[in-house]
């Protein structure tokens, strides 16, 4: 799999990494509760999560997707529905005012929470679900490594994404986010998002 392959999933996933969901707001509610080792056990416990993902959907999946160029292009663009309708959302919401609140507590084990909370996330399934594949040359016989490789790469932006929230958040007393500086992240993901998913409605698969 070669270098701009890579760089291009990178830059589609990182902003969807960062968007608020349930995978991110618990690792924030825990490092505000918690402080920076329980925030870590959170993301420790979430990563747990998409490493299942990856074993029962990314590798089947890469199976059925390298047998089927039909099958191949309704998935392709079913991302790119799905992208647009996230930069949707997230332009709207960096529309409106209005504070992010973490609400949640410290819980006894955020090791497991936060394996469940990723396991069950639909925002991780759709990763490897509609966006993964597109990335994919269905065309070559290695889907299965190509969808290993790909999968790892999400879980590294995901480790270093909520580790970078777990120890900034660890040292902030409060449970309420910046206004501004959320309605930033969410514009800035919005557009990085819908240029992305114009890129790859104007590929040649």
């Amino acid at each position: 799999m070669d270098t701009n392959t890579l760089l291009l999933f990178s830059i589609t996933v990182l902003p969807l990494v960062c968007t608020p969901g349930p995978d991110i707001f618990f690792v924030a509610s825990q490092a505000l509760s918690g402080g920076l080792n329980a925030g870590l056990r959170a993301t420790t416990g979430v990563i747990l999560g998409y490493c299942v993902h990856s074993l029962l959907v990314a590798l089947g999946l890469a199976a059925v997707v390298a047998a089927s160029p039909v099958l191949f292009e309704v998935i392709r663009w079913l991302g790119i529905t799905y992208l647009v309708y996230i930069a949707y959302k997230l332009i709207r919401a960096a529309l409106k005012r209005g504070r992010i609140s973490v609400a949640h507590g410290p819980v006894k084990d955020q090791l497991t929470k936060g394996f469940l909370t990723s396991l069950l996330n639909p925002k991780g399934m759709m990763v490897y679900i509609a966006i993964l594949p597109q990335f994919m040359d269905h065309k070559s016989g290695n889907a299965t490594a190509q969808a290993v490789v790909l999968s790892v790469v999400f879980m590294f932006w995901c480790t270093v994404v909520y580790s970078a929230v777990t120890m900034a958040l660890s040292r902030i007393g409060g449970r309420e986010l910046n206004d501004g500086r959320r309605r930033l992240v969410d514009g800035m993901a919005g557009g990085m998002i819908l240029g992305a998913a114009s890129f790859m409605a104007l590929a040649q698969h």
